[in-house]
């Protein structure tokens, strides 16, 4: 496995080998001893899988209490992905990185706890698979609007159109107005 060091502190690209020929291909997408190796021991508690239309953008979610350190991968079609540190103690924070994602390259992003995240479909459709260290609490959730000019977010949208949004998304609150953790 390949380990990459992003713009955003302690979040990862991760590159794990990809086994391919005429049938498909196989991956190893988590295996504990290999990921303890690159520096990355955690427990995981929880899995979530979500499936999305075209042009939709989910995020950015995070969490005041109980935060979920997050382990992203795409298992089909691609999304841009966002990370957007929260930690005030953070040498990145308040800062974004996002990244193309897709079922075809296999990469994961580890998103460690304190940043929100959010990502928008590229394709018809994108299946986004995610390791959790933390139960989820919805107590504790809360969002920051996706196109908050305080973080200039360049998320590739086409000139003249406008993501498919939740209502929770479309209403959040900027993030000099949210509650942080």
């Amino acid at each position: 496995m390949h380990v990459h060091e992003t713009e955003i502190q302690d979040c990862l690209l991760l590159e794990t080998t990809v086994h391919r020929d005429a049938r498909g291909f196989l991956t190893e997408s988590w295996n504990e001893r290999t990921f303890r190796s690159a520096g990355l021991d955690k427990a995981f508690v929880q899995d979530n899988h979500t499936r999305s239309a075209r042009g939709v953008l989910r995020g950015l979610h995070y969490q005041v209490h109980r935060p979920q350190g997050k382990l992203v991968r795409v298992t089909s079609g691609a999304v841009f992905d966002v990370v957007v540190d929260l930690r005030r103690d953070s040498a990145t924070s308040f800062r974004w990185f996002g990244i193309r994602l897709s079922g075809e390259d296999q990469r994961q992003l580890w998103i460690p706890p304190g940043c929100a995240h959010g990502f928008l479909v590229l394709g018809e459709s994108a299946d986004l698979q995610y390791k959790c260290t933390d139960f989820y609490d919805p107590s504790g959730d809360r969002a920051i609007r996706w196109n908050d000019p305080e973080l200039g977010i360049e998320w590739p949208i086409p000139p003249g159109s406008e993501p498919v949004l939740s209502e929770r998304d479309r209403t959040a609150p900027l993030m000099r107005d949210g509650e942080l953790p």
